[in-house]
């Protein structure tokens, strides 16, 4: 399969279940700000929204969104347990890839972190800030993981949660919510997918700036 990406996004987050699972995805980076592929190509092409991640299956079939790509990745790889197969459990896992998706990436972090955004957009993402880390420090205070066991949620959590260093906003504040991104951070797969991508930030940095 093919992961279409762009270093430190979103689509980290089906980097590191590909690691957890120990597949060897291929790996395609896109220039968000021209919108191309490492080829020249354009990206829209693949996506007409022009956003990451994408992911090309084995047969060539094109899915977007992290809400179904990374359930799509788990039942891929059943022995790597990433994801509850059915039941009430299931239907949690997707209670909280949309509160993930909606509440914190689109509603939070996407206006702070966008560079066009004006300051009244920005201060109306920070005032929802507050709400939320409650809701997830509530949850967490008496648990490890966002569901009985680790899975494809708490891998794109812990990757929104990385962007809140760049935008001002200390974790520390929320103990629990804190202390289940150190947990994250320090799995094999998130360490080696947050290490690889910050290599790869910096170098797109590089050529855009040069």
């Amino acid at each position: 399969m093919d992961l279409y990406f762009s270093p430190l996004a979103c689509s980290l987050a089906t980097r590191i279940a590909f690691y957890e699972a120990g597949y060897d995805a291929r790996y395609v980076q896109v220039d968000n700000k021209l919108k191309r592929v490492e080829d020249g190509s354009e990206f829209f092409a693949i996506n007409p929204l022009g956003q990451v991640p994408v992911l090309r299956t084995d047969d060539g079939t094109l899915l977007y969104e992290n809400v179904a790509i990374l359930p799509y990745v788990a039942d891929h790889f059943p022995a790597a347990k990433l994801a509850p197969i059915g039941g009430f459990e299931r239907a949690r896992l997707q209670q909280w890839l949309g509160f993930i998706s909606t509440e914190l990436h689109k509603a939070v972090f996407v206006p702070m972190l966008d560079k066009e955004a004006s300051d009244e957009v920005k201060r109306y993402a920070r005032e929802h800030v507050p709400l939320r880390m409650g809701a997830l420090q509530a949850h967490l205070a008496s648990r490890e993981w966002l569901l009985d066991r680790f899975s494809v949620a708490d891998i794109y959590l812990g990757v929104v949660l990385n962007w809140a260093r760049y935008c001002d906003i200390d974790l520390s504040q929320w103990p629990a919510v804190l202390g289940f991104f150190k947990r994250f951070s320090a799995r094999p797969a998130a360490a080696r997918g947050f290490e690889e991508e910050l290599g790869l930030y910096r170098a797109e940095l590089a050529r855009q700036n040069g």
